[in-house]
């Protein structure tokens, strides 16, 4: 009979906690903390990540029941609901962030050669937001209308291996296109967006880093053609021209040309006109790059359905921050593990293996890599329209 540890403390030993010291010490996270330290608190609502806890009284039941192997999981404090509330409230809800970046850092390196489905070299990015709502009367701060409250996860998605390598979270009633004004612009990177994100002064400012930005035009759109390039019909491009915008605004706010591209998808007859600022990628190319940009519309839908970022432990925007940020970072662990470990499951199952087998005493590679995957990556099955948007 194994004795070894429990797979929750297994779990957690890919999580560099130098790092973690350092970020707890960069922002004073145990100024003044006698007995619950920041490391239990993040263990904590790890915990309830991977089990899906409702509540902190759910939290706290939980961890008190399996009191005896609570210093076997690393959590050395005593879990009470009112310190963890109190600890969520309080301390800066910048050391989860800056630790979900150090686990980002470890798995984009893990992922840099993950296909999906382009053939190409580059860095690519779907860029959009996804809105929680929240109860205005409960989160006054989290303004979106008058009635209702809400936040918004801007997120910068790397599309190899949909990994958020960027996330920033505003009150609901922010702009999307805002958020681009606290983006930096990774050079010879590819940034994929919605309609939403069509301002021209903004976009610009990819253009000085070497960055590109691919696409919808709105109908509105002013502009003169100043030169026409061959297409291939076959695959359903229509045209593909160099423009120069012409409107009273835009033509100041983007005097460089850009490239126009008009494309049919053959599945849905649906005509599409594509703007940016390559010239050198073929028609097809950018038409599936903005295909590639649903990826993003999945990785929302699944965080929202497997992870805690609906409903919240904490009504103040730090606790909302550090549950969020924390939520993230699990993602990320998980999605090193899976590396790691070489395990074929997707994220799924092997979250769904981890809800019932923390409290086990088997090796984590035995208790992962046996199970058969099911699902057939279930978000896809009512996946709409690619060009839906």
């Amino acid at each position: 009979m194994h004795t070894g540890r429990l797979v929750f403390a297994q779990l957690m030993d890919f999580l560099p906690l130098s790092d973690f010291r350092r970020c707890v010490a960069r922002y004073q996270g145990e100024y003044k903390v006698r007995g619950f330290s920041c490391l239990d608190q993040f263990l904590c609502l790890a915990f309830a990540q991977l089990t899906y806890r409702e509540s902190l009284r759910d939290i706290e039941t939980c961890l008190r029941a399996m009191q005896p192997k609570l210093y076997h999981l690393g959590i050395r404090g005593r879990v009470a609901r009112s310190t963890l509330a109190g600890a969520n409230e309080t301390r800066d809800w910048r050391i989860a962030a800056d630790f979900a970046q150090v686990l980002i850092g470890i798995a984009k390196p893990l992922y840099a050669t993950e296909p999906f489905g382009v053939d190409l070299a580059a860095t690519v990015y779907a860029f959009d937001a996804t809105t929680i709502d929240l109860c205005w009367a409960l989160f006054p701060w989290a303004r979106f209308r008058q009635t209702k409250g809400a936040i918004k996860l801007h997120t910068l998605l790397n599309l190899r291996g949909s990994i958020p390598e960027f996330l920033y979270i505003s009150e609901g009633k922010l702009s999307d296109v805002k958020a681009l004004d606290v983006l930096i612009p990774l050079p010879g990177a590819y940034y994929v967006l919605d309609r939403g994100y069509v301002d021209f002064a903004r976009l610009a400012r990819l253009q000085p880093a070497g960055a590109f930005f691919v696409t919808r035009a709105k109908g509105n759109l002013q502009d003169a053609r100043r030169d026409s390039h061959p297409v291939d019909k076959a695959t359903g491009g229509r045209c593909d021209q160099t423009i120069v915008l012409t409107g009273p605004k835009t033509a100041t706010l983007s005097p460089v040309p850009l490239r126009r591209i008009r494309y049919t998808d053959p599945e849905s007859g649906k005509r599409l006109v594509f703007l940016t600022n390559d010239f050198t990628l073929s028609a097809l190319t950018i038409a599936q790059l903005y295909k590639a940009r649903w990826q993003v519309e999945l990785f929302f839908k699944w965080i929202k359905q497997h992870l805690r970022i609906k409903a919240f432990y904490g009504t103040s925007a730090n606790a909302v921050k550090t549950q969020v940020w924390i939520a993230v970072s699990v993602y990320v662990l998980v999605a090193i593990v899976k590396k790691r470990l070489g395990l074929p499951q997707s994220l799924y199952t092997i979250l769904q293996v981890l809800s019932v087998t923390l409290f086990e005493k088997v090796p984590i590679q035995q208790a992962l890599a046996l199970m058969p995957d099911t699902t057939s990556e279930v978000e896809d099955c009512n996946q709409l329209s690619l060009f839906d948007r």
